[in-house]
């Protein structure tokens, strides 16, 4: 310990250790500094009416296939939406994933909820109404003209309830001042514009 202290208190190795720090910040430095550069060089060459490359799969409305297996969207403490558009309470959940089409409450497509620029104030209506075949139109169009910040987003949607699922949760375009909902009872928006901004 003794022959510790008194080799770090000689300013060769002060000097070396120091040194060494400074080449590792700068060579950080530049990668980064790099990268940045190559990115923003890849945005600017890429075409303006370059259009992405989707793989969402959309549905044909033929809701009356058998459907082993359901994917619903999980979160609601009370209401769920299927795959298949199907809005149920939780306890008409099926073991299989999917909504029990026999029970009283489920409805299939339901904009409850929705104003006329599809945003919701309930995520589950709104996930509903997104799957609804009509909106196919709606959705590819958004697609095609993604901004580049949510192309990381959109392109890792596989088909259209996955779709749906991410365009309805709050995002950016949800919120004003960055702590704010521009529309607090309709801030679940599937369509292409945000939510209206309601005066304060």
């Amino acid at each position: 310990m003794m022959v510790l202290r008194r080799l770090l208190r000689k300013r060769w190795v002060l000097g070396v250790v120091f040194g060494l720090s400074l080449i590792y910040f700068l060579t950080s430095t530049l990668k980064q500094e790099e990268r940045t550069i190559r990115d923003r060089t890849l945005l600017e060459a890429r075409d303006s009416d370059h259009r992405i490359p989707w793989k969402v799969r959309f549905n044909l409305g033929n809701s009356s296939r058998q459907m082993t297996q359901c994917r619903n969207s999980i979160q609601g403490k009370t209401l769920l939406t299927d795959e298949l558009g199907y809005v149920c309470d939780r306890k008409d959940l099926l073991i299989n994933g999917c909504c029990n089409v026999n029970a009283p409450s489920t409805r299939q497509y339901i904009c409850k909820s929705c104003l006329a620029n599809g945003c919701c104030s309930i995520y589950e209506y709104c996930v509903s109404c997104c799957l609804q075949p009509d909106k196919q139109l709606l959705l590819e169009r958004f697609l095609n003209r993604a901004a580049e910040g949510f192309q990381n987003l959109f392109t890792a949607v596989e088909d259209h309830f996955e779709l749906c699922l991410a365009k309805c949760r709050t995002s950016s375009q949800s919120v004003q001042h960055e702590n704010t909902y521009r529309n607090p009872q309709a801030k679940y928006c599937y369509g292409e514009s945000p939510p209206e901004l309601l005066p304060v």
